[in-house]
């Protein structure tokens, strides 16, 4: 029987572990394991595995490195390029559409959780700004809408501008955007890349709270932001932080569809 080996010291990890354990699946260390499963993301610098002591170097070091598989997910280009030229197998879990899609929804639910603990005000009948019209964008316009926000979704491409204004919320192009940056209540940022700069904080009411959902970079340029006193949180992994055994489930899901 194949060895499971289950790094990771979130709660997403050990969710994990506990479903593979009432399988009867063993779980082994990451040198006796056939399949190591890595948290997401795979790493934060490139060196240490994401919650381990554990290094990068130390597994491509393994002299049988090449007959293991590696799973994870948001692994850095760097590190790929690191696996690949070890000849190491190995899946980001995030690139899968039916990962990355579902993973949306406890992101979402996540989001929204930090915007009641930030503000004092009901998000009902509040002025939302969506950044971004992808996985997490569109789930998360969604549930504002469904909870009574005024919804305003940014977004580039006019299919998608269309489509906003199809579901009910109010598009903002990119272009136009510092036309309406003063009218928010709260900003949730998806996209990771630095849109939001210090001009366009220049514009941000300073009682507007603004949640960053995007991975690194970020969609904020945050020691500006922390400069003139807007309340920005950069909201990270909380797929594992507020629904750990649904992300895990998830996971595990596309893992075993995979190893079938």
């Amino acid at each position: 029987m194949k060895k499971y080996c289950i790094l990771g010291t979130d709660n997403r990890s050990v969710k994990l572990r506990e479903l593979y354990v009432k399988e009867g699946i063993k779980i082994s260390d990451y040198i006796d394991g056939d399949y190591i499963i890595a948290p997401i993301p795979f790493s934060r610098d490139d060196e240490k595995i994401n919650g381990e002591i554990l290094t990068v170097k130390e597994i491509l070091a393994l002299p049988n490195v090449k007959d293991k598989i590696i799973f994870s997910g948001a692994i850095s280009n760097n590190i790929k390029t690191r696996l690949k030229q070890n000849n190491v197998k190995y899946y980001d879990l995030m690139e899968l559409d039916e990962v990355a899609i579902l993973n949306s929804i406890p992101t979402a639910e996540g989001a929204i959780v930090t915007a009641m603990e930030i503000t004092d005000f009901t998000l009902c009948s509040s002025n939302v700004l969506v950044m971004g019209f992808g996985r997490i964008g569109k789930i998360l316009s969604k549930m504002l809408h469904g909870i009574g926000a005024n919804v305003y979704v940014e977004a580039r491409k006019e299919k998608d501008l269309a489509e906003i204004r199809a579901m009910g919320y109010i598009p903002v192009n990119l272009i136009d955007l510092d036309k309406y940056l003063e009218k928010f209540n709260i900003i949730f940022n998806t996209i990771p890349a630095i849109i939001l700069d210090k001009d366009k904080l220049n514009i941000i009411c300073k009682d507007c709270s603004i949640i960053d959902l995007a991975s690194s970079p970020g969609g904020v340029d945050f020691e500006f932001a922390k400069e003139i006193g807007l309340n920005v949180v950069w909201a990270l992994a909380l797929p594992g932080k507020v629904a750990p055994l649904s992300s895990a489930i998830y996971i595990k899901e596309a893992i075993d569809k995979i190893i079938k």
